[in-house]
């Protein structure tokens, strides 16, 4: 989807400032959307929150409610309709869905072609957990992964596995600005940058630079968002990878479907980003699996021949003997142990060790043996 030169967007001077840069797009495949625009009749378009590879995520103002409100536009064709589904059945079975980002409204809005995109509104709420965990104050850094796993429990007792467990699928809860008006949003909040489209879909779209909260507003309890991959538990799936592949459990690399247990070592990822403040495990294709095993040991043998991520897997991946080729990373391949002692210098010897514990099981090739959300509570 091509950028326009000329803005012709209604209203389009009030509502930001245009500019020369391109974001995310794909023909055909996001819902066209500006900032001004209304939805549904009652939903005014203000700002843009973020995207993804399913979805465009906008401020919006609920006119009927006078209250601020989070949209969510689904990509066209059936992920939304799968989010949805996944959705009802959460709110029907998940006995406690305070920890749990769930919509409020649902609605169709038409796509190009005769097609169709969902739309769902949310709570407002603030920008995911990447946004501040690399300089999050340690007496928030308990509470939030404590409201992680509430929200993890709640699924898992109801027999659902979230399947897409990452940072980014974790927000923060804001304080309200139902009170402002879009002028003091704007004023408060910045103008929405952006970039015009063209007309390829029929009608006029924009791509909006993501909104930026101050970090003054977060609070916590954290939610849980994103079931659009979510499955109930035992469900073969075609593709059992992860994207982003840093949050995903390395036998989901080897064709073993999705389960708790996975949702589980993605918890561990979580966990030690928020604790240490750094990303533990980093990387894509053969790197990152390099760099599981030099934090969790050798692959279990049986995996070997079973890698399917696009890359070559690599033979000491799965040498029992537990030998790793030197790395110019760091001068070489960094233990759990010393990365915890390089960053955390400042914790005692029994706080060290309740840490390293708590990565170590997580972080158990064995789905069987990894620490379940039960055990951790």
């Amino acid at each position: 989807m091509a950028s326009a030169p000329v803005p012709n967007i209604p209203n389009g001077g009030h509502f930001g400032d245009f500019v020369d840069s391109d974001d995310e797009c794909e023909e055909g495949l996001y819902c066209p959307v500006y900032i001004g625009e209304v939805l549904d009749g009652r939903y005014g378009i203000e700002h843009k929150l973020g995207w993804g590879g399913f979805s465009t995520v906008w401020l919006a103002h609920d006119i009927q409610q006078n209250k601020a409100v989070a949209l969510k536009v689904a990509i066209s064709g059936q992920q939304g309709e799968h989010e949805r589904a996944m959705q009802d059945e959460i709110i029907r079975t998940v006995r406690d869905t305070s920890n749990l980002v769930t919509y409020r409204a649902v609605f169709r809005y038409p796509g190009q072609r005769g097609d169709y995109h969902t739309v769902f509104v949310f709570p407002l709420r603030g920008p995911n957990l990447d946004t501040a965990c690399f300089y999050l104050q340690l007496k928030f850094r308990v509470p939030v992964a404590m409201s992680l796993l509430l929200a993890l429990k709640s699924l898992h007792d109801a027999g659902i596995v979230h399947r897409d467990l990452n940072s980014g699928a974790v927000l923060w809860v804001i304080d309200s600005i139902d009170e402002w008006t879009t002028a003091e949003k704007y004023r408060r909040l910045g103008r929405p940058r952006k970039v015009l489209l063209a007309e390829d879909e029929g009608r006029p779209g924009e791509l909006v630079e993501r909104i930026s909260f101050p970090q003054e507003m977060l609070r916590h309890p954290v939610g849980l968002c994103d079931f659009g991959l979510a499955i109930k538990s035992g469900t073969v799936v075609e593709n059992t990878a992860q994207l982003p592949p840093l949050f995903c459990a390395p036998e989901r690399l080897h064709g073993i479907n999705p389960s708790f247990a996975s949702d589980m070592w993605s918890f561990t990822c979580i966990f030690a980003k928020i604790y240490l403040g750094v990303e533990v495990i980093w990387g894509e294709g053969s790197t990152l699996v390099s760099r599981i095993v030099s934090i969790a040991g050798p692959l279990p043998a049986h995996w070997k021949g079973h890698f399917d991520n696009g890359t070559a897997a690599k033979d000491w991946w799965y040498d029992q003997s537990g030998q790793m080729p030197r790395s110019n990373i760091l001068g070489g391949y960094e233990t759990l142990e010393r990365k915890v002692d390089r960053i955390r210098p400042d914790i005692c010897r029994y706080e060290r060790e309740h840490a390293l514990s708590i990565i170590r099981r997580g972080f158990s090739y064995s789905p069987e043996r990894r620490i379940t959300v039960t055990q951790l509570l």
